[in-house]
């Protein structure tokens, strides 16, 4: 073990994996973009941290990791020490080290990002538990007790998964239930392979597995079975739902052929990238009432209204899939995108050309197709309610783009199943999921009969992730998976285990 050089940040520029080079990817390359920093590299980059007395990097991150500490593990060649300390916090560090935002949140938050360039927090972090779990770590249950509790969990994505995680470190059995024919959600269907490979869910759930997490896919609660039948053979149950339903925007002409909403689209072209073929270019998508027809994008004008990162994985998959033009329409200006700017850098030189400040105002066509959408240009006026600046349009400024395929990237809401309201579980007012609190001392809202963390009205139910909080980042929901976990434990330490019922109609799903 070498000794830590404390000015070594000054020496050693920060550095990214290497990439796929451009003309691979312009030519249908799907794989991941950055590269895995080899031993040496990932020592050096690790080495520049300055080991903060208190780390902006932990406090900007939703998981609160311990970001320095792994680091200082990963510079010792401490890897199964290091993957160790990344799952204390984090449930899925090696999807967050890919996925992450993180130029907004750790390493936007480094003190280094002032002149020096921020530590490469995500890209070390991948290269600890990649490395890690190809080396055989795996997550010590030794002293783990079983309890004899099981806890259903409804939806196998981020959220899910964390809740999961968390139950099993404490003895109790977790069962997840998921409509989807694979583990992840959207991490595995609707986040491009570009960005996540699909051989990190395969990985993840083996690990889980591992841990004693039982999987039954392809079941849709309230199709195959029902809520009842969950929190009557469970001693309790988490919601992980996630947000669906797409923000359409109203546009008139949205009802044209090859008007495409991101989620379905994203979901669509991922399945044929994993080489199913082309068969599945028009196959029924889990919980999406339409059926959608991949258009063949090869030479085609392509325009995507919206600036998130659901945006950013749609201009870039369009690239892959041959477009001639690609556009991102967004109606204010670059400092404004929700979107990372990493993400934005990285499309910008695959080829996306980038139209701030554009309002989309129609979808034009010939009667049954698209052909092109009509737009103005606009300037940011006084602050909506959240704060942010009012896309206001200018008169007198439209214009009208080219396009063969419009895809629409504005946004998802939660698409709450009526089956929610047999159970007693009440919405908000935005028709996500109402929890009684949230993160916090679980014996302390105990004592004052507030909630347990992520509790629903329905004290055996809880919910996290996107279907509480709206569409967010992967490790948001996370976050709430692992703090409904919390109130899980609180729950079930007060209460005997339910009996399993031999008859159980959960028998004869999954």
């Amino acid at each position: 073990m070498t000794k830590k050089q404390v000015f070594q940040f000054r020496d050693a520029p920060r550095e990214m994996p290497s990439r796929i080079p451009l003309q691979l990817r312009l030519n249908g390359d799907w794989g991941e973009l950055y590269g895995r920093f080899a031993e040496v590299e990932a020592k050096k980059q690790a080495g520049r941290c300055l080991d903060c007395g208190n780390p902006y990097c932990g406090w900007a991150c939703p998981l609160h990791n311990y970001i320095p500490q792994w680091l200082e593990l990963a510079r010792e060649g401490r890897l199964h020490e290091a993957a160790s300390l990344c799952h204390e916090t984090n449930p899925l560090p090696e999807v967050c080290g890919r996925v992450c935002p993180q130029d907004r949140l750790c390493e936007g938050s480094c003190t280094l990002n002032d002149g020096f360039g921020a530590v490469t927090i995500g890209a070390v972090e991948k290269y600890i538990v990649d490395n890690a779990l190809a080396d055989g770590w795996r997550p010590d249950l030794s002293t783990v007790k079983a309890t004899g509790h099981r806890v259903a969990i409804v939806g196998a994505g981020p959220a899910g998964l964390s809740c999961a995680d968390r139950l099993a470190r404490a003895g109790i059995q977790a069962v997840v239930f998921d409509r989807y024919e694979a583990i992840g959600g959207l991490l595995h269907f609707g986040i491009p392979s570009f960005k996540l490979e699909k051989s990190v869910m395969v990985k993840r759930r083996e690990v889980l597995e591992g841990m004693g997490v039982q999987f039954r896919l392809g079941v849709e609660i309230g199709r195959d079975i029902s809520l009842d039948a969950l929190t009557a053979e469970f001693d309790a149950v988490f919601l992980g739902l996630g947000s669906y339903r797409y923000t359409d925007g109203g546009l008139p002409g949205q009802d044209l052929r090859n008007v495409l909403p991101a989620l379905p689209f994203l979901v669509q072209n991922g399945r044929v990238v994993q080489g199913d073929g082309d068969n599945l270019r028009s196959a029924p998508i889990a919980g999406w009432e339409d059926q959608l027809e991949l258009p063949d994008l090869r030479g085609k004008r392509v325009v995507v209204l919206g600036g998130g990162d659901t945006g950013m994985d749609c201009v870039r998959s369009a690239v892959r899939m041959g477009a001639a033009q690609v556009r991102c329409v967004y109606r204010r200006d670059e400092a404004n995108m929700p979107g990372s700017a990493r993400e934005v850098a990285n499309a910008r030189e695959e080829g996306v050309e980038f139209l701030f400040n554009r309002q989309p105002l129609e979808l034009l066509g010939d009667g049954t197709t698209v052909n092109a959408v009509r737009v103005a240009e606009t300037r940011l006026g006084p602050p909506d309610a959240r704060g942010r600046q009012r896309a206001e349009a200018i008169e007198g400024s439209e214009s009208v783009l080219d396009a063969d395929v419009v895809i629409i990237a504005f946004g998802f809401q939660p698409d709450p199943p009526a089956w929610l309201a047999q159970q007693g579980i009440e919405l908000a007012d935005n028709g996500r999921i109402k929890v009684l609190a949230t993160s916090g001392n679980c014996a302390t809202k105990r004592k004052a009969a507030v909630g347990l963390p992520y509790q629903t009205t329905n004290p055996k139910v809880f919910a996290g992730g996107d279907a509480v909080r709206g569409a967010d980042l992967v490790v948001t929901a996370a976050f709430e998976g692992r703090e409904a976990a919390a109130g899980i434990v609180a729950l079930l330490s007060e209460r005997a285990p339910v009996a399993v019922q031999n008859n159980s109609p959960l028998a004869k799903v999954g």
